[in-house]
């Protein structure tokens, strides 16, 4: 096998959660009597941390953006997560991968609570040999700092034989920034372009390209 440690991000890449981020969020800026941006600066939102997408798109500052973080997860935890559905053929990889005698690891930066949740109600946890995510007060909640997390809560030390895989330049960029491979994955929310200029070691269409790459098939 090339790789024996997976690092699955979940949004996008094991979940397609855009229908309850976007409505989440659509949420929160109605509270905040903020203009709902384009389709395309909705989507801008799934993957990075929350508060940099409210800081960027819509430059709040940092009481803004805590308050627009609360009604976002006031939506969230009641509706928002169950908006979600897990991409076609992921239980497949999960299994074939467990077979194979992979460990794998979640490393989101969606907050840990939440992710732990959605993967239970998907029946997916037991998959997964630990399942690490942002903390609620926003002091881990960029990619390369919970991808360490995880690193040091599961005690990987093998870098060479694990790999970060996601659909998002952020996911890319906290991989390089803890010396671990990349896998991008195409059908999530991010895109060829994004992920090859972030610098992805690999790129799938499919989950079973995944496992093609991961088990060298």
């Amino acid at each position: 096998m090339k790789y024996t440690t997976i690092l699955f991000d979940l949004d996008g890449t094991i979940t397609d959660s855009g229908e309850g981020i976007i409505n989440s969020v659509s949420y929160a800026l109605e509270k905040m009597k903020l203009p709902i941006p384009n389709k395309e600066q909705l989507y801008s939102f799934i993957g990075p941390p929350l508060n940099e997408s409210f800081r960027k798109l819509f430059s709040l500052d940092e009481p803004a953006i805590e308050q627009a973080v609360s009604y976002y997860r006031e939506n969230y935890q009641i509706r928002g997560m169950y908006e979600n559905h897990v991409y076609d053929g992921i239980t497949e990889l999960l299994n074939e991968l467990k077979s194979a005698g992979c460990q794998l690891y979640i490393a989101t930066s969606k907050p840990e609570v939440y992710a732990k949740q959605i993967l239970a109600h998907f029946d997916l946890d037991a998959y997964f040999a630990g399942i690490y995510g942002a903390s609620l007060d926003g002091n881990r909640s960029k990619k390369g700092d919970v991808i360490r997390y995880a690193l040091s809560s599961a005690k990987i030390t093998s870098l060479e034989k694990t790999v970060m895989i996601g659909d998002r330049s952020h996911d890319i960029i906290g991989a390089k920034e803890n010396q671990l491979d990349s896998l991008g994955v195409l059908y999530g929310f991010g895109d060829h372009e994004e992920l090859t200029i972030a610098g992805a070691d690999h790129l799938a269409k499919n989950p079973k390209e995944i496992a093609n790459i991961i088990l060298e098939k």
